[in-house]
């Protein structure tokens, strides 16, 4: 680096040292900060990885740690202090603590959303790692060529899913992604040997294939400049994937409310001498760059600039506190990184009209040719998950499309749904459409952390970022058996994820029109496709034409009636059909079609109307979402309910194997017809 490159770099470190030094001594004891994490001993290293991410499209995932990097990525001092003083000019508004960082390009460097979890921050990172070779290779974007994908993390994290998920992705389709470990040996007062053999991940990743390895001490300034700076544009260069182990020491706890008993006195001294501030001014005045007065002059400087920033962000009004009520879901305002909107790309107009005619169609084939419709005028769009490639998915919904698309768009992945989730939070906040599958509901568990961080991702940046996706899940049993791991239902628990839309078809049509609406739009969508309607007669219709679209939130009558209401969805829909056929009343079916949103104005203008009404679903019927519909009848149709309201579900129980088991846990036609007789005789 240049004098003045050094210069700005000395700058960044002291800035934070002094941040860290005035938050845990003055703002942290007056209460005027309640969350507080230095990053004493750690700055150099970070604020040099900054100095070197300035393509224009390289990214960032950092931790709590990472302040010094995003202040050499660009956020001011203000900035730094009103984060964790929960300030309205913060950057996420007072909606989160002040350590989880995210920033919008300022610099050349984008600095992906952080998480509160440890080892969230590796998956997201691969996957704009993935998109920088998608932008480059499939969409030829030439402004894309050399671009690299950071995550920062301490040593512990490499322990986690997260790390070994997005190390593998990385290594199998060599991407240009650098791993960049800041290893103090500690997590919190765990020993570093017991997060990985020996604690050294370095060498235990030494014949990991298609791997750089570099270690490096991160408070010598000459050698940490050098290896990083190399390693870098050795990634660049390559577009392979390397690991740098960082070796800084802790100057401080975990956190402010970390006493450090476990450090003996020794190790308390021995972190202070490797204090790599001391070691930088030691370089400034071994290369003639200033002498000790000048150095003192320098510190001064930028102590009198930290203190004028902490000045002017005291100075910054309280949030409003009605904010925390808003941009949970896209609100027409485009996020600045994440989705077609932040790119200014409209999509295709749609269109409520069915304009085709031909041949019943099964949900599935209705399904794959949205997909291959929408792969067609989108190239920004992506389908992958395990087995969708060349065998075409488990169910068959993307036969064919790597044929007909490429292996660049629609690709198979490892078997990590953690990675396939997390890699499409950073393909969407790099501008493409990922479509990631997951073969069966169950199997979306280990994804739990990445679906969370990605709904609450727009709200908790202040709406900077945002992540849309559509995640298809086949969900419910078949019809040709149940079981617990591949027949589970549970868009009760979706529902609670906050930030996701959820749709839940029970035909072919609707299947077309909600899937469209869920691509071309703004948010993180899961679209629930159940088995026993996918190739089946009840869930067929006419493919309704490439145009044609469903706004969320509409429901469909289904049939209409006057003696009570089912509201209904999925493939309940077509058990209340015969259950209604067999009784032979003038009984009126709600087929939600969306769970988020859904439409209350229908339910409860129906409820009115014919003043009873039965929810019926297959999730298990404790805290499945009928409650809350019947909750919001009961509070909102009180006065023209004729009866109670009655819920129709699964038994707290797994759907069993055995198929006569299978019946009785979830509502047979017989089941809700006799329900239904109550209902009307009450």
């Amino acid at each position: 680096m240049t004098k003045n490159q050094w210069y700005e770099v000395a700058r960044t470190v002291l800035a934070s040292r002094i941040i860290d030094t005035i938050e845990e001594t003055e703002l942290a004891p007056s209460g005027k900060v309640t969350y507080q994490f230095s990053a004493r001993g750690h700055e150099l290293a970070q604020v040099i990885l900054a100095q070197s991410l300035r393509q224009g499209h390289d990214a960032a995932t950092v931790y709590y740690r990472s302040r010094p990097f995003v202040m050499g990525a660009g956020m001011t001092f203000e900035e730094s202090f009103a984060g964790p003083l929960a300030l309205a000019g913060s950057r996420n508004g007072g909606r989160d603590i002040g350590v989880v960082h995210h920033l919008p390009n300022r610099n050349g460097v984008t600095v992906l959303p952080a998480s509160g979890d440890v080892g969230a921050q590796y998956t997201p990172c691969v996957g704009w790692a993935q998109a920088i070779t998608y932008h480059t290779d499939v969409l030829n974007d030439e402004a894309w060529k050399g671009a690299v994908a950071v995550a920062l993390g301490g040593d512990g994290s490499t322990a986690t899913n997260g790390f070994w998920a997005a190390l593998n992705i990385a290594t199998t389709l060599k991407l240009p992604m650098i791993f960049f470990i800041e290893d103090n040996q500690l997590g919190i007062s765990v020993p570093g040997t017991m997060q990985t053999p020996g604690g050294n991940i370095a060498s235990n990743l030494a014949s990991f294939g298609n791997l750089r390895i570099v270690e490096v001490d991160g408070t010598n300034p000459d050698e940490a400049e050098r290896m990083i700076t190399k390693t870098v544009d050795h990634v660049r260069e390559s577009r392979r994937p390397a690991l740098l182990r960082v070796r800084v020491p802790r100057i401080c706890g975990h956190s402010g409310a970390d006493s450090q008993s476990y450090k003996t006195a020794e190790q308390r001294q021995d972190d202070l001498e490797r204090d790599p501030i001391d070691k930088l001014k030691a370089m400034f005045i071994r290369k003639k760059y200033t002498d000790e007065q000048g150095w003192d002059e320098l510190v001064e400087s930028v102590r009198q600039d930290v203190r004028a920033s902490l000045e002017t962000a005291l100075a910054q009004p309280q949030p409003e506190a009605a904010d925390a009520l808003t941009k949970l879901f896209d609100d027409g305002s485009a996020a600045k990184h994440g989705g077609l909107a932040a790119e200014g790309i409209a999509p295709e107009p749609t269109s409520s009209v069915i304009t085709e005619e031909g041949p019943r169609i099964n949900l599935i084939e209705a399904v794959k040719r949205t997909l291959d419709h929408e792969l067609g005028v989108n190239p920004r769009c992506v389908v992958f998950g395990e087995d969708v490639g060349v065998k075409g998915g488990v169910h068959g919904a993307t036969v064919d499309l790597q044929v007909r698309h490429g292996a660049g768009r629609v690709f198979d992945t490892s078997l990590n749904e953690d990675g396939i989730i997390g890699r499409a939070v950073g393909m969407a906040a790099s501008g493409l459409v990922p479509v990631p599958e997951i073969q069966f509901r169950k199997y979306l568990d280990p994804a739990t952390e990445q679906i969370n961080d990605c709904g609450t991702l727009r709200w908790r940046t202040n709406g900077d970022f945002a992540a849309p996706m559509v995640v298809r899940i086949p969900v419910g049993f078949s019809k040709r058996t149940g079981d617990p791991w591949h027949s589970v239902s549970g868009e009760a628990i979706l529902a609670h994820t906050l930030g996701w839309r959820i749709a839940m078809p029970s035909n072919a049509q609707d299947a077309v029109g909600l899937l469209r609406t869920a691509l071309r739009g703004n948010d993180p969508t899961f679209f629930l496709e159940h088995r026993a309607i996918q190739d089946t007669a009840p869930g067929r219709g006419v493919y309704p034409g490439d145009a044609y679209a469903i706004p969320f939130g509409v429901a469909n009558t289904v049939r209409a009636g006057s003696r009570a209401t089912i509201v209904t969805w999925g493939e309940m829909v077509h058990r209340a059909k015969s259950a209604v056929d067999q009784l032979g009343e003038d009984i009126e079916i709600i087929d939600l079609r969306t769970i988020v949103p859904w439409d209350r104005q229908a339910v409860m203008d129906s409820v009115r109307r014919t003043n009873r009404c039965m929810v019926l679903h297959e999730d298990t019927i404790t805290a499945g979402f009928g409650a809350e519909i019947a909750a919001s009848i009961s509070r909102e149709c009180f006065a023209s309910l004729d009866a109670p309201v009655v819920r129709c579900a699964s038994a707290d129980v797994p759907i069993p194997y055995n198929k006569g088991m299978m019946d009785a846990v979830i509502p047979t036609i017989d089941d809700v017809a006799a329900q239904l007789r109550a209902l009307l005789s009450y």
